[in-house]
């Protein structure tokens, strides 16, 4: 498993969070996502043999939320 570090543009409360975090667990492939409002940041830990940093972000997009790749 990998774990990275991203920054998440949009994300200002606890349902803005859980959002996130929600956009990223559903993909095959992502084991954790734990977003921070603190720092506007989310780390996931993800298969790279299943899924792309750019499969994340496109998930996030789709949640209403930009991802710093």
């Amino acid at each position: 498993m990998t774990v990275k570090k991203f920054s998440v543009l949009g994300m200002k409360c606890g349902v803005c969070k859980a959002s996130v975090e929600r956009a990223l667990c559903s993909l095959d492939g992502v084991e954790s996502a734990v977003a921070h409002l603190e720092t506007a940041s989310v780390e996931v830990s993800y298969d790279e043999a299943k899924v792309t940093p750019q499969a994340l972000a496109d998930a996030v997009d789709e949640a209403g939320f930009g991802l710093e790749l």
